[in-house]
């Protein structure tokens, strides 16, 4: 396992909610990272966005963790989810949100 390979193993494992995208939430550099940033955000849960132009050993490395050749990518308690077609069907068809509630994933409750 590569040195990036690690990194990557350790955000999954160490972070509930982990997306691996284009851009940042705050600033989504492709319309398939944008999709997914809008779903989660909808839903109000918490995610580390990692922006994988950044670095390319990292754009690369998480293909290569995943098995998986396109961006985002999304992981759920150290899961894989998919991409942006099968989180945003996962989404319409609420498998989602069950998903999400049974991993304990909830939107923050304010007060």
């Amino acid at each position: 396992m590569t040195d990036v390979q690690a990194w990557i193993a350790e955000e999954v494992k160490t972070n509930d909610m982990v997306l691996f995208m284009k851009g940042t939430p705050a600033m989504p550099m492709c319309g398939f990272s944008g999709q997914v940033v809008q779903i989660l955000d909808y839903l109000k849960v918490p995610y580390k966005g990692i922006n994988v132009l950044a670095d390319d050993a990292v754009r690369q490395g998480i293909k290569e963790f995943s098995n998986w050749p396109t961006i985002p990518q999304l992981y759920v308690k150290g899961e894989f989810v998919g991409g942006c077609d099968i989180v945003r069907e996962m989404f319409q068809a609420g498998e989602l949100q069950d998903m999400l509630a049974e991993k304990g994933i909830t939107a923050p409750q304010t007060a």
